[in-house]
């Protein structure tokens, strides 16, 4: 069975945080998807909840915390090339978002990083990968 990730974030702003994803090229799973939240599919096994913060409450007995304050998770999407890394900054910082340390180059990975419109850090990160004997 492949596990799936659900990625859950407190978002300011439902409709702004929605068109970001989507601008990334994501799609919207409309059938979890409401005024409390929108479900973002990255690929068949992660999804992004996007959540109200009074929805994200609900999930947690810890205080939902700023995320332009203080650093909750660095979430990292894998990629095909250096050229799809570069493709998916681009189009984050286009939709709203910003940059959100150097470019990683080391030893077969090259990684790139921005944050979205709340603030929440991604990593896109393409990595040669050498099959173990």
């Amino acid at each position: 069975m492949d596990r799936m990730i659900f990625v859950n974030l407190p978002v300011a702003d439902l409709d702004v945080a929605t068109r970001f994803y989507t601008d990334l090229g994501f799609r919207l799973d409309e059938r979890f998807t409401d005024e409390h939240a929108a479900s973002v599919v990255v690929s068949d096994t992660i999804c992004v909840m996007l959540l109200v913060p009074a929805f994200f409450a609900q999930f947690t007995p810890s205080p939902v915390g700023d995320p332009r304050r203080s650093t909750q998770v660095v979430n990292c999407l894998s990629a095909a090339s250096c050229e799809e890394v570069d493709a998916l900054v681009r189009r984050a910082v286009a939709a709203g978002g910003a940059e959100y340390r150097p470019t990683q180059e080391e030893g077969g990975m090259y990684g790139r990083s921005f944050t979205d419109v709340d603030g929440h850090a991604w990593e896109v990160m393409a990595m040669e990968v050498t099959p173990t004997s």
